[in-house]
């Protein structure tokens, strides 16, 4: 954790603040599963696992956290599979792995981590739903698995990768983050870049269609961090303000009206400080500890006492103790300052963590072991 630490300072202190990238995730969450990293580097998960993504070895579901071995410095869920990087700087991922995403150069399922490849200088990983993207410490981006829309960015020259491929030749990428079947990552000049299915407008582009290779969202470098959703997108940007772009079904753009190709502001609120996203859903936290969500609320993820899907955020509660720190989906968790985790929403496999498999539509804390 504290090599961890000290790789992310050193990054930050290299780059702009335009382009600083985000803290390492602690928190992450699938479509039916949650894993946390505790203080001290300690990985536990829990809920759905029926293609090995708890990383115990095994395919048992489990209703408490259970603990994935080694030091974890970030974690970042998939669908049905995790990626984290340890804090020496190895990079590991586990679960589903029927299009390569595990990185391992096999399409073979893994209840454990395995290592992609041999390098140390992994700085973060996002995991998407069959494609995984890591940046590296020296600012080289890679991505693997699916690629049938060229969310892999390199041009759609292979149908599936089952091992890294770098982006392009660029060594200013600062941060990325994997979708359905797009991408976008943000480099160090503050500039935005998508890639991978556009049919509803999620690369921001201003067109459908899709690209294969990185294509600069507008023409702004006040970019900060960047999340990828089922078929949406939204970002911060440098001065507080919140974007979103793509589907809008479920008011997962924070916005009323029909799918944007370009990026449209969310309210005129400048204090966001950083934003999660995952299948219909968005959260999102403000500069005085309060957080908030929208978007898609089938299952009280949006914790309003209502199943109705919001098309504005929804704060969620009075606390003002929330870390930027969160996870969105079918089922959200976030933290507070006080190192408390707290979950909510879906609970039909246990993701919740709290012994049971019973909905929640309001914040309940998780207990993870000492």
């Amino acid at each position: 954790m504290v090599i961890g630490m000290v790789i992310a300072a050193l990054a930050a202190m290299a780059l702009p603040a335009s382009a600083a990238p985000p803290a390492p995730a602690q928190l992450a969450t699938g479509y039916a599963h949650t894993c946390a990293i505790r203080t001290g580097g300690s990985l536990w998960c829990w809920g759905g696992n029926y293609s090995g993504q708890l990383g115990d070895g095994t395919t048992t579901s489990r209703t408490s956290p259970v603990r994935v071995t080694g030091t974890w410095a970030s974690i970042d869920g998939g669908t049905s599979y995790n990626c984290g990087i340890r804090t020496e700087g190895t990079l590991w991922c586990w679960g589903s792995n029927t299009r390569g995403q595990l990185g391992d150069g096999s399409t073979a399922r893994r209840t454990a981590p395995v290592q992609v490849g041999t390098a140390t200088t992994w700085a973060s990983v996002s995991a998407g739903d069959s494609h995984t993207c890591a940046v590296r410490t020296e600012g080289t981006l890679w991505c693997w698995g699916f690629n049938r829309f060229g969310q892999l960015g390199d041009g759609a020259a292979v149908y599936t990768a089952t091992t890294p491929l770098q982006v392009g030749t660029g060594t200013t990428w600062a941060s990325v983050s994997a979708g359905f079947a797009h991408t976008c990552a943000s480099r160090t000049d503050g500039s935005l870049w998508c890639w991978g299915d556009s049919s509803t407008g999620q690369l921001g582009t201003g067109a459908l269609g899709y690209k294969t290779v990185p294509t600069q969202v507008g023409t702004a470098t006040t970019w900060g961090e960047v999340t990828a959703g089922y078929l949406f997108t939204c970002a911060t940007r440098t001065d507080g303000t919140l974007w979103c772009w793509g589907e809008n079904g479920y008011g997962q753009l924070g916005v009323t009206g029909n799918y944007q190709a370009a990026p449209i502001q969310v309210g005129s609120v400048t204090s966001w400080t950083g934003v999660n996203a995952s299948f219909d859903t968005a959260c999102a936290t403000r500069t005085d500890g309060s957080l908030w969500c929208w978007g898609n609320n089938a299952y009280g993820q949006l914790a309003d006492g209502s199943t109705t899907h919001r098309y504005t955020p929804t704060r969620i509660g009075t606390a003002t103790t929330w870390t930027a720190d969160s996870a969105a989906g079918y089922h959200n968790c976030a933290s507070r300052t006080d190192g408390s985790l707290w979950c909510w929403g879906n609970n039909d496999n246990a993701q919740l963590g709290d012994g049971t498999t019973t909905q929640r539509s309001a914040p309940q804390v998780v207990t993870l072991p000492a």
